[in-house]
């Protein structure tokens, strides 16, 4: 009798994952954050019930109202389940989820097309802010339990990053069911070399960090009730 050989079983992937990161801006020649994102284009994550999700990765550039204009075309061309943004908080020493984007612009130093507003806001009547809602205290959790140092941050700051998380979240409005966030990394080891005394965090466990957060975020859907706050 001729053996049959194996039905194989078709995988239907579920919505992508959007997760961007940032072009290299105030005088570095890399920027941690798309280097970190890149490695995990065309990754497939399992999320609730065992169904699969590719990442897309897409590089934004450090433009304010630019890079929203990107962000907001990858959405609508993408459909994503969730949205994760990474970028690059020099001097921090861990991944840091972020917990809230403020609806101000105030820029320390100008974008890299040289615009730098100062106390304007980032949707012209908008709310003061909005808060994520990704399941940081349970990839807070997640990412402490794989052995990568994490926090819950209070502050995305005002610049370009902050620019994009609120006008994410604004964006997000009108696209029920989809979730998303911000994740601020540190330097590289590189970078941090040519900065004496500021603490780095290798790629490659960035790179974990970000696939352990989006497992959890794909797989939480209510989020743990765990110590997260800050004193100051």
């Amino acid at each position: 009798m001729k053996a049959h050989a194996p039905v194989l079983q078709a995988t239907t992937l579920q919505a992508p994952i959007l997760l961007t990161g940032f072009a290299p801006f105030g005088g570095e020649s890399d920027n941690p954050s798309w280097d970190a994102v890149r490695r995990l284009d065309g990754a497939v994550i399992a999320g609730a019930d065992g169904r699969e999700h590719r990442v897309v990765a897409r590089c934004l550039p450090v433009a304010f109202g630019q890079c929203l204009s990107q962000l907001n075309e990858a959405i609508e061309s993408l459909q994503p389940a969730l949205v994760l943004c990474v970028g690059q908080a020099g001097g921090r020493s861990q991944l840091s989820l972020e917990r809230i984007a403020i609806n101000v612009d105030d820029a320390r130093i100008a974008d890299n097309r040289g615009a730098q507003p100062i106390d304007e806001p980032v949707v012209a009547d908008g709310p003061a802010a909005y808060f994520t809602d990704l399941p940081i205290k349970a990839m807070l959790a997640a990412l402490r339990a794989a052995g990568i140092p994490a926090e819950v941050s209070q502050t995305a700051g005002t610049y370009v990053c902050n620019h994009v998380f609120y006008g994410l979240m604004h964006a997000l409005r009108g696209h029920d069911g989809v979730r998303g966030g911000f994740i601020h990394i540190p330097y590289a080891p590189a970078q941090a070399a040519r900065h004496a005394g500021a603490p780095s965090l290798a790629i490659d466990t960035v790179v974990h960090g970000l696939r352990v957060a989006l497992e959890t975020a794909l797989t939480t859907q209510v989020d743990r009730r765990i110590a997260g706050g800050a004193e100051h």
